[in-house]
């Protein structure tokens, strides 16, 4: 155990539970948290107050066995000295929250940035699982600044049907074509789909709950081996005791946040993304983390840093495995071994066991290389996103690992305008439009077309939703066509394997180059040039746009809610990671703030 650097004297948690410079204030502290069974001896004995986030429940099923691996956790933080206070935060459900889940995110930041500062907390167990508690709970540590570790659930066990891998969220894109097509009922469409779904846990693709949970063991924020562990597995609640153990070390060596979270954690992080097939949310996320630590980051990073990275896990949406497979096979140690020895990473990193990147994953090992493939022998050779920029949007992304043989052969194999295409746009204003016109005969589209769905940004939806990957007409799938391009300034599911161009800002809603845009424009897509543009002139751009302004601009539906109001007004684009702008400014608020005034 590396050398103590936190006294007891010094725990935040002694100025409520043992200041004799305010003896009416500390009794009252003592008083209420004394009342259900716990000791003024045990809160006045010196040991850390550790925090336990929980973010499972009912309505949060991805994460809702985490009411009983916290029961681990409070073991490992007991037999490590310390004093576990279990608390709920904000819940966030990818699957049932309307109208989307990313509203969230940005709540539940707030909520336990409120608990971390306000209470009696040394250090926290963060308990995440689906997509936005991972990046959620990580800038609320990172904006108090205290020692903090990241618990995840663990992704579901491999669903089947008829035979076949059934990855979660993956075979809801293929099955939706079955049935537009008509080769499968209504009823065998919720079969092939629920399926996908057989124990607790969260997605069993590589979709963005195991995405941005496998980064937060890349950025060096989760104990080694924890992001992979299937939920059901015995070596989940191991590694919970193991993780309420290491919290209580990390309060003695005031290991924080910001000791962590470099930027060579955030190379280390869109280099891991790359190689694991990472989610197209996943830019957004860890932007949004970097901003809240204090860490320049932009979305033009994840290409300098990450593109000419290969492909290494061989995991639905861009392979074919899922979760217990990628496990068994050494998880998230065995692919940065591989980027270690080829050096792609900084081994130097430090993580939140104390230990360097290097030293935790130098003796990890492939145990199945067709699930992780060695570096010289990846699915594909440069396999990151690539940032696209024009009259379009000033930015969107595009995954290049899920580019199928298909696609590329249909719209990016013309020997005269190589990985270029064009096309006439068919324009969608949000998904409600797209379900209600894509079959509509009018429209003609036909596998030379590119469907195009705007409104749905932070602004417009709100919140950004999950809707870009759109299916082509009825009429191209019975013809065979299964994609057609598609481009959009919301997002798409991390377990999505459409090639799509996403994450476009500013976005229709901010009155970006998209709320100008007609169906029937000619648009030209050049991934070597990395551009995206309407064939139109500069003139007929700006009246496009003068006209736009003076119409009062890009028409967003009304918010249905408080909250919708408030991060409307404050948040930023989804390159600038969706944060609330002025939120930005605090920073390692338990160093810079102190400790909060009394409340009586």
């Amino acid at each position: 155990m590396a050398r103590r650097k936190m006294k007891p004297q010094n725990l935040r948690s002694r100025q409520w539970f043992d200041n004799p410079d305010n003896p009416g204030m500390t009794a009252i502290y003592l008083e209420r948290t004394v009342n259900w069974g716990l000791t003024v001896e045990e809160l006045r004995s010196g040991k850390p107050i550790i925090g336990i986030a929980q973010t499972g429940s009912d309505i949060s099923p991805c994460n809702r066995h985490h009411i009983e691996l916290a029961q681990r956790v409070r073991d490992g933080i007991r037999d490590a000295g310390g004093i576990p206070l279990e608390f709920p935060v904000h819940q966030i459900q990818e699957t049932l929250k309307r109208p989307t889940a990313a509203l969230d995110r940005n709540l539940q930041y707030l909520s336990l940035v409120e608990i971390l500062y306000g209470y009696p907390m040394d250090g926290v167990v963060l308990m995440t699982g689906c997509d936005k508690t991972m990046p959620a709970m990580v800038m609320g540590a990172a904006t108090v600044n205290i020692p903090a570790i990241v618990l995840s659930g663990g992704p579901m066990l491999n669903g089947w049907w008829n035979g076949k891998r059934a990855g979660s969220g993956t075979v809801v894109w293929e099955a939706r074509k079955l049935q537009a097509d008509g080769t499968i009922t209504y009823e065998e469409f919720i079969d092939v789909v629920t399926k996908s779904a057989p124990s607790i846990g969260h997605c069993n693709t590589m979709g963005t709950a195991s995405t941005m949970n496998g980064l937060a063991e890349a950025l060096g924020m989760s104990l080694p081996s924890c992001a992979a562990i299937p939920a059901p597995y015995r070596e989940r609640g191991q590694i919970s005791y193991a993780t309420g153990r290491r919290i209580v070390e990390m309060v003695w060596e005031d290991l924080k946040p910001s000791d962590i979270l470099t930027r060579q954690a955030f190379e280390n992080c869109i280099v891991a993304n790359s190689a694991i097939g990472g989610s197209t949310n996943a830019p957004i996320h860890i932007n949004a983390i970097a901003k809240h630590i204090g860490v320049k980051l932009d979305i033009d990073d994840w290409e300098k840093v990450g593109h000419e990275v290969p492909l290494l896990v061989n995991m639905q949406p861009a392979g074919a495995y899922l979760g217990e497979e990628y496990f068994r096979a050494g998880g998230l140690p065995a692919v940065m071994n591989q980027l270690l020895k080829a050096g792609r990473i900084h081994g130097d990193a430090i993580t939140a066991n104390g230990k360097t990147m290097a030293e935790n994953v130098q003796n990890a090992v492939i145990t199945d290389e067709d699930v992780i493939r060695p570096y010289d022998k990846p699915l594909v050779k440069d396999a990151g996103f690539i940032v696209l920029k024009g009259n379009l949007f000033d930015s969107a992304i595009m995954k290049t690992s899920v580019i199928s043989a298909d696609f590329r052969k249909r719209y990016l194999s013309n020997p005269k305008d190589p990985d270029a295409f064009e096309g006439r746009a068919i324009v969608f204003d949000g998904p409600e439009d797209y379900h209600h016109r894509i079959d509509d005969p009018s429209l003609a589209i036909d596998e030379t077309c590119v469907l195009f769905v705007r409104g749905v940004g932070p602004l417009g939806y709100p919140g950004s939703a999950e809707v870009v990957n759109m299916q082509p007409p009825a009429a191209l799938l019975k013809k065979g066509i299964r994609d057609l391009p598609c481009i959009g300034d919301g997002r798409q599911s991390g377990t999505s394997g459409s090639p799509s161009i996403l994450n476009a800002s500013p976005e229709a809603g901010a009155n970006g180059g998209l709320a100008v845009l007609k169906t029937g424009d000619r648009v030209r897509i050049d991934l070597r040039k990395r551009s995206a543009n309407i064939l139109i002139s500069e003139e007929d751009y700006a009246a496009r746009m003068a006209e736009l302004k003076a119409n009062g601009g890009y028409k967003v539906p009304k918010s249905q809610t408080p909250w919708q109001e408030i991060q409307r007004s404050m948040v930023s684009q989804l390159a600038d990671g969706m944060v609330l702008k002025p939120a930005v400014k605090y920073q390692k608020i338990a160093q810079k703030r102190g400790i909060p005034r009394d409340n009586h």
